[in-house]
């Protein structure tokens, strides 16, 4: 099986900014461009699902204009991870104190009284167990860099995450996408 993991289009938020769980909106021409360029690639009556978050609705709903065989539910699990009260600051003014207490506890510690990386791989998880189980022999998220970087992870390790220097460093643009070959489900 393969998936079809699309990150969301730039959104309007200035360089540099915490905002993963916040629903902020995505450039509108870029969206439209994305769009464009999914359209041509995806193949025919791809099914899909969304982060639940406005920058993937609306690339979402961009893209069903443009190809109405393509449908995509929103589903929770595909949100990016909530970083409670650093949504909206400047990973800068974070501070290096706070930002060492999440990577000496990278799996547990809730940065910002967010969500713990642990959790929010369990989460992607699910959505990855649902897709594999009950898709068709392709698949088409859209979503945020966290969750292709847990999808990535989850595909590439067997035991439990532990450490900050496991998790992918690699990410994909916004507005680009990535194609991963899933495992069949076992019987």
């Amino acid at each position: 099986m393969r998936l079809w993991l699309v990150r969301h289009p730039q959104v309007l938020l200035a360089p540099g900014i915490c905002y993963g769980a916040s629903d902020v909106p995505a450039d509108p021409a870029h969206t439209a461009q994305c769009a464009t360029r999914l359209a041509r690639q995806l193949p025919h009556g791809l099914a899909g699902a969304c982060s639940p978050l406005l920058r993937c609705r609306g690339l979402a709903d961009a893209l069903a204009a443009l190809r109405p065989d393509l449908h995509c539910t929103p589903d929770a699990r595909l949100a990016e991870m909530d970083f409670g009260r650093w949504e909206g600051l400047h990973w800068d003014g974070i501070g290096r104190a706070a930002m060492n207490a999440w990577t000496e506890d990278f799996v547990q510690h809730r940065p910002g009284d967010g969500e713990s990386v642990g959790g929010f791989v369990a989460r992607v998880a699910s959505a990855l167990q649902t897709v594999t189980a009950t898709a068709g022999p392709q698949a088409l998220w859209i979503t945020h860099a966290g969750v292709i970087k847990a999808v990535r992870w989850l595909l590439a390790n067997e035991g439990p995450l532990e450490r900050a220097d496991q998790w992918p460093t690699d990410s994909v643009a916004c507005g680009d996408w990535c194609v991963l070959e899933l495992p069949a489900p076992s019987a």
